[in-house]
């Protein structure tokens, strides 16, 4: 089936669709059957949400002190969570602004500004003094609550010469769905403003807009100008199981062309009741995305109440969510019977349980601090701090808890052209890490 034909079965069945309360999804007509559909309620907060206890700073020892959410988890080798401690360098920290609202994305523009995204809508170019800029216009209307909103940026390439960017959000479809979308606009940075916008991929199905929660969103350019893209599972508790289905993009990672289609050389290209446009699946919720030095592609994702992941992604591998997990279900109920690997799941390469809830990921390739070479970031919103693990090969050897006392949800981590280390608190305010 084509996705002209899979839209026009969607869209047809939108109307009726809307009517039908979020309990009664589960027996909804095709074109998506939505099994497994929970009984309408929100995940519960993760038993230590009164507080996250701070990290244990002590050389050698893990950060994390607490036990696992399940206690008879077990890493599937050596070094797979809580590696040991070790310190490198305290950064100065500059507040460029504090005037944002949810900031969730931002790109380097090569006259040395920043355009960053905000979730309930709207883009502005900063100055690397501070100064934030009207909304720029011709951003497409986005379906913001809780989660979900505006997210993603990335530049194309060849910026300096065609001016294009890529972005993703949550869209409205009819009165109460919605979907991931990514576009493709030209930034007039003069006029302040988009032209050509173009939605390039919209995941399927559109949901209703309540189960906004995992959503994903998240870009990678390829050196090939091709585009990865996180789609999450849009799943409460208990988990559906549409990540192990191939016939949506729920769960998924996708690697499409710039103009939507599906990337050359995918894994199910052809493959019979498989989108051509998945890459991986078995994810939940993926909120961080890079590449590494050597080009490798790495993302982070939310696991419930255990299970935090950073996954090296293979094409046409499966991460095993929900049915290989390590942690619980966020109720407290075991899922899978507590299974944390099978023979034909992908491991993650590091985990957190409990959890540090990810979200941003980078690798550092700058020279400012040579003490972090080979590092990789990864912002934390629960455990509000910035997580630097030190990567040999493909394996994580330590681990250090940088901006504590900060006490900030980072919702995004970047490395800039001159090495400096930025970074998007969930509030409103844009960091600039430099050497002290």
């Amino acid at each position: 089936m084509t996705r002209t034909m899979k839209s026009i079965m969607l869209s047809s069945s939108l109307a009726c669709m809307a009517a039908i309360p979020a309990l009664a999804l589960a027996q909804a007509a095709p074109p998506f059957p939505l099994t497994g559909l929970p009984p309408g309620v929100e995940a519960l907060k993760n038993q230590n949400s009164t507080g996250f206890p701070a990290p244990n700073m002590v050389p050698g020892q893990p950060i994390e002190t607490r036990g696992p959410e399940l206690s008879t988890d077990k890493p599937a080798f050596a070094g797979q969570t809580r590696a040991p401690y070790r310190a490198t360098v305290k950064p100065k920290v500059t507040v460029i602004t504090d005037k944002l609202k949810q900031p969730w994305s931002l790109a380097f523009l090569p006259d040395g500004k920043l355009l960053v995204t905000e979730k309930p809508g709207t883009m502005r170019i900063i100055t690397p003094a501070g100064d934030v800029g009207e909304p720029v216009a011709g951003v497409p209307v986005v379906n913001y609550q809780g989660q979900v909103g505006l997210l993603d940026v990335a530049l194309d390439a060849k910026f300096a010469a065609n001016k294009r960017i890529f972005f993703s959000f949550s869209e409205p479809v009819g009165t109460d769905m919605s979907n991931i979308a990514i576009a493709s606009a030209t930034l007039n940075e003069a006029g302040n403003a988009l032209t050509d916008v173009k939605v390039i991929f919209r995941a399927f199905p559109a949901l209703p807009k309540t189960l906004m929660p995992n959503e994903g969103g998240r870009i990678a350019i390829a050196k090939d100008g091709t585009l990865f893209a996180t789609i999450g599972d849009r799943s409460r508790s208990p988990p559906w199981t549409v990540a192990q289905r191939l016939d949506t993009h729920l769960g998924k990672m996708i690697h499409i062309t710039q103009t939507g289609a599906a990337a050359p050389g995918n894994p199910y290209i052809g493959k019979k009741d498989a989108l051509p446009e998945i890459w991986t699946s078995g994810h939940r919720s993926e909120e961080g995305m890079a590449f590494d030095t050597t080009g490798r592609l790495w993302e982070n994702e939310n696991g419930p109440r255990g299970g935090d992941e950073l996954n090296l992604l293979k094409p046409g591998k499966d991460y095993g969510w929900p049915s290989v997990l390590h942690g619980i279900d966020y109720p407290g109920q075991m899922l899978n019977n507590g299974t944390t690997q099978t023979p034909d799941t992908e491991q993650a390469r590091y985990y957190w349980d409990p959890v540090i809830a990810p979200s941003g990921l980078a690798f550092y390739k700058g020279d400012l601090f040579p003490q972090w070479k080979n590092s990789v970031f990864i912002g934390s919103l629960r455990g509000t701090m910035l997580d630097r693990l030190t990567l040999q090969g493909d394996k994580i050897v330590d681990e250090e808890p940088l901006l504590v006392d900060l006490h900030a949800r980072i919702r995004d981590v970047r490395v800039g052209p001159e090495g400096a280390v930025y970074l998007l608190t969930d509030d409103t305010r844009l960091l600039k890490l430099t050497p002290n």
